[in-house]
């Protein structure tokens, strides 16, 4: 594994020791340390599958990737205005995506299904939809709209990434392979579990108070909370290959397709 990878386990290890020591300041900013760590050792894991990662061969891509990302968080940040600009700048699509590389890789290299195509029609109506999704909760404030939040923008952009050409798992299906769907999705529950693992421990953290099952919980995240995870995967990756599209030619990803 290269050194980075080493690095970031050291650096996951040496945050957990100083969590369970009492280290204040790492124990406030655990979050942010122990996912510098986990982007270092999964973007060496990618290096050692495939020969190319983020910080080996595509830095530029990282830079792009780590803008969007705390451009989309801030995005978020604007759906729950009360902490808006106090949520902190969030490296949350660099790491779903980072970890769906590792997955399609390593995982799911192909996963064969029935080849087909979405008929315009059907693509039309996702994004009639998606567009209501992003804009409801903006104008009728309530908990019970989070979810659209959290799957709007799968439904308004991922058909028009599709229909101009860009990295779209909706491409990947209609060709006959699932294995990029699969690797987001499983991307976006593995990252769920850490991100609510590491949270529930730091001293610093996120809490949740929702009108459905609030009071069950696994670590800080209500039960319920969890469905959301794999979906949103879906909605950082719609949403950076949108913004980098918006942004003319680009190279294509070197990222196992993701």
């Amino acid at each position: 594994m290269r050194a980075h990878g080493w690095a970031g386990l050291a650096v996951i290890v040496a945050a957990e020791a100083c969590l369970a020591a009492g280290q204040p300041v790492v124990s406030r900013w655990f979050t942010p340390i122990v996912w510098t760590g986990y982007i270092l050792l999964v973007d060496a894991l990618v290096a050692r599958w495939t020969g190319q990662s983020y910080l080996t061969t595509a830095r530029a891509e990282l830079v792009l990737l780590a803008l969007v990302s705390i451009g989309c968080w801030w995005l978020f940040e604007w759906y729950d205005a009360p902490r808006f600009w106090r949520g902190g700048a969030d490296r949350a699509g660099l790491w779903w995506i980072l970890t769906a590389a590792l997955l399609r890789a390593s995982l799911f290299r192909r996963v064969p299904v029935r080849a087909r195509r979405p008929p315009p029609g059907l693509l039309n109506l996702a994004m009639a939809l998606g567009a209501v999704c992003v804009v409801l909760p903006l104008l009728v404030v309530s908990a019970w709209l989070v979810p659209l939040v959290w799957t709007g923008f799968i439904l308004l952009l991922e058909p028009l990434n599709y229909r101009r050409g860009r990295p779209s798992w909706l491409a990947g299906v209609g060709a006959g392979d699932a294995s990029l769907v699969l690797a987001l999705l499983t991307s976006g529950a593995i990252c769920g579990v850490l991100w609510e693992f590491w949270n529930y421990w730091a001293a610093t953290k996120w809490t949740y108070t929702v009108p459905y099952l609030g009071d069950v919980k696994v670590f800080e995240m209500p039960v319920l909370g969890y469905l959301g995870f794999p979906p949103f995967a879906l909605e950082c990756y719609a949403m950076y290959h949108a913004l980098r599209g918006a942004l003319g030619r680009l190279p294509a990803p070197l990222l196992c397709g993701v």
